[in-house]
Formats: structure tokens, C-alpha cells, sequence
């Protein structure tokens, strides 16, 4: 996706929304104040502790039943899979 095809098209309702309330929260000065200045930079090293863990395709079956519950939500059914198995995971430690 380009950048000319995400700023060309026109902006759909529930992102109109979204920007909508975000424009109205800061037009009433509701930002936290925080004054990040002093805060010194994280390093190459810190940087490096926050990538993600690499992924792995995997094909699994799974019942119909749990398959259509977990797309009920919409698109990301794979990540919800992931967070279900780690949260077990876990938990089980």
C-alpha cells in the first residue's frame, strides 16, 4: 500500500469518528502535560529488547465451532489464536 493510496482515498466513517474525537480532545487541551525533555534516549541496546519475537506458520484444525467464534470478531483471528495460546502457555508455568 502506498502512501498516495491511503491519503487519495477518501477517509471512511469510523475513522472520521475516530479523528473527529481525537481533533476535539486536543482543541480542549486534554493532552497530559507530561514534559518528556528531561527523559534521556533510549539506547541501541534497550531498542533491541522490544523487537518482536519471530513467528512461525503454522496450519492447525481446529472445530468449525471455535474457527467461527474466533472470526466472529473480524479480521486478526490468527493474533487472537496467538494470545489465547500464550495466555494458557503462561498460565501453566
Amino acid at each position: 500500500m502506498s502512501a498516495e493510496s491511503v491519503f487519495g482515498s477518501p477517509v471512511s466513517k469510523p475513522r472520521k469518528s475516530v479523528l473527529s474525537r481525537i481533533a476535539k480532545r486536543q482543541a480542549a487541551g486534554h493532552e497530559s502535560g507530561i514534559d518528556y525533555s528531561q527523559l534521556p534516549a533510549l539506547t541501541d541496546e534497550q531498542l533491541a529488547q522490544f523487537k518482536r519475537a519471530p513467528k512461525v506458520l503454522v496450519a492447525a484444525r481446529i472445530d468449525k465451532e471455535v474457527c467461527d467464534r474466533l472470526m466472529k470478531y473480524g479480521k486478526g483471528h490468527s493474533t487472537r489464536i496467538n494470545g489465547i495460546l500464550r495466555t494458557v502457555m503462561e498460565g501453566t508455568r
